[in-house]
């Protein structure tokens, strides 16, 4: 079902979407429990609580849906992207888009392409930056048929603060940060990395449902 072409006609098909739409949304869920605050910001007699700063690099559908669901919580959230046109998608949903000026980081089927090592340099640079003021970082980025590229590494990891929180949802292809074990939770310093690969299985009712969708809309044709 992996290899269906991402087509118009395909996407009642599309099981990476459907899948990844739930993954993004329980990616967000499992930061909120892992994550010793609140989400929104309060505001008490005894003084305020700030929101949390969450910070998506990839605004593909599992991105989008993490955006979505981290804003509905409370948090003040910023993405990523190499595909400049994601920018719109992102601030739609009252998001801040960050962005590294690329050509074209647009790849088939909607995925980003592999970016050069210039890029690259340019993409951790900012990444650099802007994840140490961070509370929350959920990693989306996959490019089909290789490694998940390295977005963040240990030394961006021993900036952030104490009690943050980062989920790898590329850790089945390696993961996007440099410590993060597939199916473990890893704790870097005071940093927790959250590896799960099944997301989606942790809200097993409506994946089960849309998978069975997609298998549908797949068998009906023929």
């Amino acid at each position: 079902m992996e290899f269906i072409p991402r087509i118009t006609r395909a996407q009642a098909m599309d099981v990476l979407s459907s899948q990844a739409n739930l993954a993004g949304y329980r990616a967000v869920i499992e930061a909120a429990a892992h994550f010793a605050r609140p989400f929104p910001m309060f505001m008490t007699a005894a003084g305020t609580v700030q929101a949390a700063k969450c910070f998506v690099l990839g605004a593909g559908v599992a991105g989008l849906q993490a955006i979505a669901t981290a804003r509905r919580l409370g948090a003040i959230v910023s993405a990523t992207d190499v595909r400049k046109a994601a920018g719109e998608q992102v601030e739609s949903l009252g998001a801040k888009f960050v962005f590294i000026d690329l050509k074209d980081g647009e790849g088939g089927g909607g995925y980003a392409r592999a970016l050069t090592q210039e890029e690259q340099a340019q993409q951790a640079a900012l990444v650099s930056q802007h994840v140490k003021n961070q509370d929350i970082v959920i990693t989306t980025a996959l490019i089909p048929g290789r490694p998940a590229p390295r977005l963040i590494t240990k030394a961006m990891v021993e900036t952030m603060k104490p009690g943050s929180v980062i989920v790898d949802l590329a850790a089945e292809a390696g993961g996007n940060c440099e410590v993060t074990k597939a199916d473990e939770i890893v704790r870097h310093g005071n940093v927790s990395i959250l590896g799960f690969t099944d997301l989606a299985s942790r809200v097993a009712v409506d994946a089960s449902a849309l998978y069975a969708r997609n298998l549908l809309a797949f068998l009906t044709p023929l």
